[in-house]
């Protein structure tokens, strides 16, 4: 059976790195903690895991951090998590399952892709998956890159597998760290390479400064050197910054700008589907919605998905059209095919309770 070292950078996680450790211990053959400075329990709850617990000046820097951690790793494979990570229960056999098929792959994989749980609904259900470059062949000298939103581009053997990892955050962070990092590096003089620009945009849009965050995510775009699935989100998230500086047709266009490069995602969809629905042009807007019902899933590198898009919010969303298209004997089968994915909505009951109405007025 091929071995694991579990690489992980950590700093006054006492709250949540015994729980993340518990749960990864059993396919974990070797424990590396990297600690960035501590002042809680951190230490001493790493070491009842691991007598491998090395200390590292923090510099503003993940990947250097990162980096530190897979060079003291000495099994076959290095995976890394957050402290704030979980292996679930219900994914360990897939992770034991997995490290056996490791060793019967010919070539030997080089990159082990896996389902990466960042938010869940109301019914703890992932509502926010993503697959990330999970474990990494020792010997193929994998390095992290970028101060910040680090990552490892995958190359060689690639491995999808469908043991998932949980994102279970029990704190917030620092809101402004990132942005912060990434403004000190480009007062240094450093430049940010595609991804980087990417995400250093993402910041920039969620603390609301739409213009520069256009600025940003146009260049990108323009200058075209970004994966393809950060140039999928990079449309939706200029069509959020033109829109939020009312620049209503302008934000359709960039909506619009996403099918140059794959047939349209569910999610987009979705999008195109509101800009129509909040113009009460239902059957625009319907048509949409439909082409989320019937877009495949995308599972893949840097491939972001909206569970909701997939089914329950364009059912929920159809049933509002086709109640104004005229058609509600179609609206109420979709409230129903909604209620099926999230029976305790309240969009569903107000929907359901709406139609009881109209039925009982109509005997």
């Amino acid at each position: 059976m091929s071995t694991i070292s579990l690489c992980m950078i950590v700093r006054n996680e006492e709250a949540v790195l015994e729980r993340c450790l518990r749960s990864a211990s059993p396919i974990a053959d070797e424990i590396i903690i990297i600690d960035t400075g501590s002042t809680d329990r951190t230490k001493e709850i790493a070491l009842g895991f691991t007598p491998k617990v090395f200390s590292f000046p923090w510099r503003d820097d993940f990947s250097a951090a990162r980096n530190e951690s897979f060079s003291k790793a000495s099994m076959d494979y290095c995976m890394w998590l957050d402290a704030d990570d979980v292996i679930p229960s219900g994914s360990l056999d897939s992770w034991l399952s997995l490290k056996r098929q490791l060793d019967r792959t010919s070539p030997p994989a080089d990159v082990v892709m896996a389902p990466y749980h960042a938010a869940f609904d109301q019914n703890d259900s992932p509502a926010f998956t993503y697959y990330r470059e999970r474990l990494l062949r020792r010997e193929g000298n994998f390095r992290w890159a970028g101060r910040v939103h680090e990552a490892i581009a995958p190359s060689g053997e690639i491995l999808y597998t469908s043991a998932a990892v949980e994102h279970r955050k029990e704190k917030p962070g620092d809101p402004d760290r990132n942005l912060r990092i990434y403004r000190e590096q480009l007062a240094q003089g450093e430049s940010l390479e595609p991804r980087q620009q990417f995400y250093y945009a993402r910041e920039l849009l969620d603390h609301g400064e739409y213009a520069e965050a256009q600025k940003v995510l146009s260049q990108f775009l323009k200058e075209g050197k970004g994966w393809v699935e950060n140039n999928l989100d990079a449309c939706r998230l200029l069509g959020r910054c033109l829109l939020a500086q009312g620049k209503e047709d302008e934000s359709l266009q960039a909506l619009l700008w996403a099918l140059s490069y794959a047939p349209p995602r569910a999610e987009l969809c979705c999008d195109l589907g509101e800009h129509f629905f909040n113009r009460r042009r239902w059957k625009e807007a319907a048509f949409w919605y439909g082409r989320a019902l019937e877009a495949e899933r995308k599972e893949g590198a840097g491939a972001f998905m909206i569970e909701d898009c997939y089914e329950y919010l364009p059912c929920i969303q159809l049933c509002v059209c086709c109640y104004h298209l005229g058609n509600q004997i179609k609206a109420e089968e979709y409230n129903e095919r909604a209620g099926k994915i999230k029976p305790d909505s309240e969009a569903f009951l107000y929907n359901r309770s709406f139609f009881a109405g109209l039925h009982t007025g109509n005997e």
